[in-house]
This record gives structure tokens, C-alpha cells and sequence, in this order.
């Protein structure tokens, strides 16, 4: 917020600030006589912050070290590093540790550092010290001139904190043959610096995102996944990491079929490497769930529950994270947020009002200037990206006239620009007639090849453009809700598409390309199977059926041999409800009795037996299945179909594995395995460790089963439906008659 204008008489003039520092004896006293008039000494000094890293074991913690600061930085690194070097000898490098990461600004706040007066001069080109009470809250000069000072004192913070900390970091880390994965803001921490230029020279920009849960909305996270992902496309870092699916509460409570949202919204804002955190060592085998890092998780170690099974989700995010690496992403529209604030508290909880359909990257005052040109009407960067529009946050309109410069030469190249017009420049440094000049020029008219909209929305400027969306879908339920990524490949385009909603959506999908047919590509089975399509206007359109929270991959490789193809559609029957007793045995050791016959399937913590009800891990249940001559047809295929499941189901028939269910829908193929008459099914579920934890919190409980590092559930904690819930039921699918285009 600007400074209050002040009458001339109460501010300082700049011409009447004295520099006193030679004047200060050794023992603190001053020597100096003032001239006629009345005076106010000012006394600064600087000192540590007293901030300490954390969290760390106390023979681990200390100060930390001024980060503004290139020899203390380097000291700080040589013997941080040369630890590791003397502990792992020849480990490390290529051949051993290979990166670091520097987690996200938790050091607080730091604004002096030894030489500021020299670097302050060298960046911004006039000398601070007169203008030092404008640190104290003084007006020096006037209001706007103070702010104008202050905001070129801020920038050189941020310019010390990038170079001497986060790029030094990565010079001394490639000294030995390492990397660097680099986190920044997270979401919304204090922290003065851009999280581009933080991130600009690291190996593997990186973010984080936490779960969602009742005390956390996993759409804040969104700026920072994508401020890693704009810094991987504009800088030319393929790869974007995030910390992934963070919880500060339920403990153990998570399975993929919770975690598979958060995961896909991660994947929707650019990564394509999950970082999840956290793993810890768990030593002993006699105390599970076992160690955690405090209250926070993921959970994910070798005594999760689930441990066994998690091949399954570990593959979905392989896949996905892989095909997502592959070619370049494509945006139709660079977003440029200013320079005075952090796309992770401009747009905490919130996006830019870019239109639907259309993709973007934020782009910071550094890549403006260093790394965009123009051809053949589109922005162009050295990495290989392509945009069409350069679209202005209205945070921008207090605009350095270095960045205004550059927007009039991308402008006269031939660049279009959508925004409204800078009002001056936040720097003192800066020329405000040379600002106003360029700007009337830009604003009013005179913008060479390109065009500048002014008072203009990004969906007017597109339509003005005839930029047609890159992807766009019926919504047949009103609510309907999809993301999307889009990647170019040498022979083809790779679209992502995720349902957002947790029930099935059947729908049509155009995408901005022609000339290929598509393929579906599945990322939890990997299955690759053609789709149905039509063209129209340059554009395909391709019906789609996506299950609840679902995502896929909708790939144009091969040439189109028709403009349109069609596909039998599968129709399907219900041929049977599998209700009555089943068999059921429980994981020894987990205070449940050996096993059970239920009557009639129903959750294991509605059980009467406390063994049941609290009952966490593996539980197997078996039966004989039935099958008529007359449920096996030529060209069809039997599914079953378990109906809902807490948390995951492994199925087999007749001793055949058929394959480990995590998420709706829990259907399986049998057909491989089934035969007429009777058949053994057996359905081995496993759900959290939450209902045994809170079990053995009851105060009659006798034996504790579970050993956490930290209390997490109370005897009145609620406990989670658990166990094969149903209704199951036996399917048949057949190709049929009808078409699909």
C-alpha cells in the first residue's frame, strides 16, 4: 500500500541527511557538533534475525546463516556439503548423492546484510544512505519518492537472496557433481524474492501441495505447482517436482482412491515428478504403523497398510508423470503477474481470469526481458515455447521502465499484449517522462507489428485473434467439470484429461488439432485402445467416458485415414447379485479373531465383535460362485463388479490373481479364470490403519496392537467404514449394434 502524501514541511529533505557513521567513536560515543537548527540522530545497526533451521535434531540446529550474503552463503555450503563429502567419500555426485533440496522459506524475514550499501548502488545506481530514515517509516523527500526508494531497497533483497543464495547454490552443488531441487513460497510464506528467479537456475523446480481435508483447500497450492511448471517451460527445465500429498492430520487415513484427486490436481498445474512426502525409516518390524514425522504425512512406508498393494497407484503415477514429460507443453497465453509481489499471494486460492479451454504459464520480469522474442507473430523462448498473447495482471500496472521497454520492442515485433495501461514505475531510478511517453505511444495506438489491447478482457483479446479453444467439452450434467494439459510431440499431440467429479461423465471433447485418429490411453491399466471421433472446423471431436475422479490420455499419433470413424458401443447386463453368507479370515495379529462367517456383507466397523470393529490390515473373503453354461457367450466378456470397497481389493478366481482394485470403478475382468459350475472367488480387501489405532485406545483394551511416535485418535474418534461394502454383482459386456462417432 503507497504511503500517504504528506505536506512538504514534514518530510525529510533528502539534502539535510548527514551521514554520521565516521563520526562514531570506538566505545559507541558520538563526535559531532550540529548545525544551528533542530536534529534527530538515528542509530542503526544490524544483528541476526535469530532465526534457527527447523525442524532438526538439536545437535543439527543453529543460526541461520545471512542469506544475502555470497562468502557467508559459500562458507555455509562448503562445510554443509563438505560433511556429506567426509561421511560418503566417493558416494557422491554422479556416482552416489546426487541432489539437494531446499525445502520451501521457513528462515523468516532478513533486510541487511555487510555490504548492502555498495550492492544497493551497484542494482538501482544511486547511493541509499541519504535515503536511510525511509527505513525507519520517515517520509524523506516525499511520500512517493520514500516508496519508490523502499521499493527498489526490496528489490535488491530479492535480487541478494536469489543470486548469493538459490544460483550460488547450484554453481557449488554442479563444483561436485550434484543438483538441485528447489522449493520456494509453498503458500502465501514470507519471503522477499520472486519464486521464478528462485527457481530459474535450479535443476528441478519444485512446489508442494497438501491433501485436501477439513482443514486444508488443496486449490491454494495450484499457484506454486504452476509457478515451478512456467519456470521448467520458459527457463527450459523439463522436469517439475512438487512435495506431494503433504497432510497435517489423518494420520494413516489415506488410500490412493483418497489421495488420487490431489495427485491429478498436481498433474493438471505441470508436474511430472511426484516427490511424496514423507517416507520415513521404519527400523523395526515389532512397532507399526511405526515412526512419523510428527503430526505430518503422507504415511508412506513399508507399515502402511497398503504396502503391498501400492504397486498399483505407484504405476498409475509413474505413467502418468512419464507421458507428461514427454514433448512440450502448450499455451496459448504467457501471464505476467509484476514485480512486486509472488504469484503465490496474488493468486493463493484463486487463478487468473484466463477463459476456459485455454492454457497458460505466469511469466516473471526476468524472463520477460531475458528470454521472450518474437516470431512470425507468437512469443517465442530460447527452451522452445510458443505463445500467442502476453496477457497483464492488473498487479502490473506499476510497471520498472526496464519491462516496459522490452514489452514495446516484443509489441513492434509483433507480439500481441492484452492489459490494462502501466500507470509509472515503482522505482526511483526510473525516467517518469521517458514511462509516460512509452506508454501513451503503446496504449494509444502506435504499436508497430503487433497490437496492444488495451481495456480489453484475455477472452476478448483471443477473440479478437481468432484463437479458437485448445480444448473444450459438453457439460451434460451442468456441473460437469474437466482440467486438461496439452503436450506436443514430434509426431503427434498428448492431451490429459481428468475428471474432476466423483461420479462417470459421458460426454464430447474437441481438441484443437486435426489430421491423426485418437487413441485412449489409460494410465492405471495401460490399456491402449482407439477412440471414435469426427472432425469439424479443424478441430477433433472424440467421445469420451470418463469414471468418477478418472483421468486419461487422449493421444493423436497416426495419420487419419477418414474424417470420421465409428465404434461399436459396449452394452452391458447385470446377471447376477452375489448376496448371502460369505467366509471371511482376518490378518493374524491384529487383535481380530481368525475368521468369521458374515451373513450378509456389511462394513467391519458396524461389527458387534470389538476384534472386527477395529479390525485394520488384510482380510480375505471367500466363496463359491455359480456360473451357468449359459453366462458365456462368444464375444462377450464377464465382470465382477464388487460395488464399493473400503479401501482396496485384490480378486482371484480359482486360484488365478486377476488384479488389485484401488478405485471406483471396482470391476474386474473373470473372464480369463471363470468356468461353468463352481468356482472359488476370493476377495482379499485391506483397509487403513485408523479403526485398530482408535481401538486401542478403549479403555477395556487389553493388548495394544499398534506403536505411533505421537497419539493421533482418541476412544471417540470416528472410525472409517472398512471392508467390502457391495452390493457385487456379475456383468456381462457385449459389442453392440449402435455407433459411436
Amino acid at each position: 500500500m503507497a504511503t500517504p502524501a504528506v505536506p512538504e514541511a514534514d518530510a525529510i529533505r533528502k539534502e539535510e541527511v548527514i551521514d554520521l557513521t565516521s563520526r562514531m567513536r570506538p566505545d559507541g560515543t558520538l563526535e559531532w557538533t550540529p548545525p544551528p537548527g533542530r536534529w534527530t540522530v538515528i542509530r542503526l545497526g544490524c544483528s541476526l534475525t535469530g532465526a534457527r533451521n527447523n525442524p532438526a535434531s538439536p545437535e543439527a540446529t543453529g543460526l541461520e546463516v545471512d542469506k544475502l550474503s555470497k562468502p557467508h552463503v559459500k562458507a555455509y555450503f562448503d562445510n554443509y556439503l563438505g560433511q556429506y563429502q567426509d561421511t560418503v567419500g566417493e558416494l557422491m555426485g554422479r556416482r552416489g548423492l546426487q541432489y539437494m533440496i531446499t525445502d520451501s522459506w521457513e528462515a523468516g524475514v532478513q533486510n541487511w546484510t555487510d555490504d548492502m550499501f555498495a550492492e544497493f548502488a551497484r542494482r538501482r545506481g544511486y547511493d541509499l544512505r541519504p535515503w536511510i530514515p525511509a527505513l525507519t517509516g520517515r517520509v524523506v523527500g516525499s511520500a512517493e519518492a520514500s516508496d519508490r526508494v523502499l521499493w527498489d531497497f526490496r528489490k535488491t533483497i530479492a535480487d541478494l537472496t536469489v543470486e548469493n543464495h538459490y544460483d550460488q547454490l547450484t554453481a557449488l552443488l554442479r563444483e561436485r557433481q550434484m543438483g538441485r531441487y528447489t522449493e520456494s513460497h509453498e503458500s502465501g510464506r514470507a519471503f522477499i524474492a520472486d519464486g521464478m528467479e528462485v527457481k530459474r537456475n535450479a535443476d528441478i523446480p519444485m512446489s508442494a501441495m497438501w491433501t485436501a481435508g477439513p482443514n486444508q483447500n488443496t486449490e491454494r497450492y495450484d499457484a506454486d505447482v504452476r509457478e515451478s511448471a512456467s519456470v521448467a517451460h520458459i527457463y527450459g527445465q523439463n522436469l517439475v517436482a512438487a512435495e506431494s500429498l503433504t497432510a497435517g492430520s489423518g494420520a494413516w487415513s489415506f488410500s490412493p482412491e483418497t489421495l488420487k484427486p490431489t495427485a491429478d490436481r498436481l498433474l493438471a498445474m505441470g508436474l511430472n515428478r511426484f516427490v511424496i512426502h514423507t517416507s520415513v525409516h521404519q527400523p523395526v518390524n515389532d512397532k507399526i504403523p511405526g515412526l512419523g514425522l510428527g503430526p505430518f504425512g503422507q504415511w508412506f512406508t513399508r507399515h502402511e497398510t497398503w504396502a503391498e498393494q501400492a504397486k498399483v497407484w505407484t504405476t498409475y503415477l509413474a505413467r502418468s508423470c512419464y507421458l507428461l514429460q514427454q514433448g512440450r507443453f502448450v499455451a496459448d497465453i504467457l501471464y505476467f503477474y509484476g514485480e512486486d509481489s509472488n504469484v503465490t499471494a496474488l493468486f493463493a486460492g484463486r487463478s487468473p481470469e484466463i477463459p476456459a479451454g485455454y492454457n497458460f504459464d505466469y511469466i516473471n520480469a526476468d524472463a520477460l526481458e531475458s528470454r521472450l522474442s518474437v516470431a512470425d507473430g507468437r512469443l517465442v523462448t530460447p527452451s522452445g515455447m510458443s505463445y500467442r498473447l502476453l496477457a497483464l495482471d492488473p498487479n502490473s500496472r506499476h510497471m520498472s521502465l526496464s519491462v516496459l521497454r522490452k514489452i514495446r520492442d516484443l509489441v513492434q515485433a509483433g507480439a500481441a499484449v492484452v492489459g490494462p495501461k502501466p500507470v509509472d514505475s515503482p522505482s526511483l531510478r526510473d525516467d517518469p517522462a521517458e514511462f509516460k511517453a512509452m506508454a501513451d505511444a503503446l496504449w494509444g495506438g502506435a504499436t508497430g507489428k503487433g497490437k496492444v489491447y488495451g481495456g480489453q478482457s484475455v477472452a476478448e483479446a483471443l477473440a479478437a485473434l481468432s484463437l479458437a479453444p485448445d480444448f473444450n467439452y459438453g457439460r451434460p450434467q451442468g456441473d460437469t467439470r474437466l482440467f486438461f494439459v496439452h503436450r506436443r510431440l514430434k509426431d503427434g499431440d498428448l492431451y490429459w484429461v481428468n475428471n474432476r467429479n466423483a461420479r462417470a461423465e459421458v460426454l464430447e471433447a474437441g481438441f484443437r488439432t486435426a489430421g491423426k485418429a485418437p487413441e485412449i490411453w489409460h494410465p492405471d491399466s495401460g490399456l491402449v485402445e482407439p477412440a471414435a471421433y469426427r472432425t469439424a472446423e479443424g478441430r477433433t471431436l472424440v467421445p469420451l467416458r470418463l469414471e468418477p475422479n478418472d483421468a486419461l490420455f487422449v493421444v493423436f499419433r497416426g495419420p487419419a485415414a477418414a474424417p470420421s470413424r465409428s465404434l461399436a458401443v459396449q452394452t452391458e447386463a447385470v446377471l447376477a447379485a452375489l448376496e448371502g453368507s460369505w467366509d471371511l479370515s482376518f490378518q493374524e495379529n491384529r487383535g481380530a479373531p481368525a475368521k468369521i462367517v458374515l451373513e450378509a456383507l456389511s462394513p467391519w466397523n458396524e461389527h458387534p465383535d470389538a476384534g472386527v470393529r477395529y479390525f485394520s490390515g488384510t482380510a480375505a473373503y471367500r466363496r463359491t460362485l455359480a456360473v451357468p453354461a449359459g453366462w458365456q457367450k462368444a464375444g462377450t466378456k464377464l465382470w465382477l463388479d464388487l460395488g464399493d470397497v473400503k479401501n482396496i481389493a485384490e480378486v482371484s478366481l480359482n486360484g488365478q490373481p486377476l488384479g488389485t482394485l484401488w478405485k471406483a470403478p471396482f470391476r474386474v475382468e473373470i473372464t480369463p479364470a471363470v468356468k461353468a459350475g463352481d468356482n472359488l472367488l476370493e476377495i482379499r480387501v485391506t483397509n487403513l490403519w485408523v479403526n485398530r489405532l482408535i481401538g486401542d485406545q478403549q479403555p477395556d483394551a487389553g493388548r495394544k496392537f499398534t506403536y505411533t511416535a505421537q497419539p493421533f485418535y482418541r476412544a471417540d474418534s470416528p472410525l472409517l467404514p472398512s471392508g467390502l461394502l457391495g452390493p457385487v454383482h456379475i456383468v456381462r459386456t457385449a459389442l453392440g449394434s449402435g455407433q459411436a462417432n
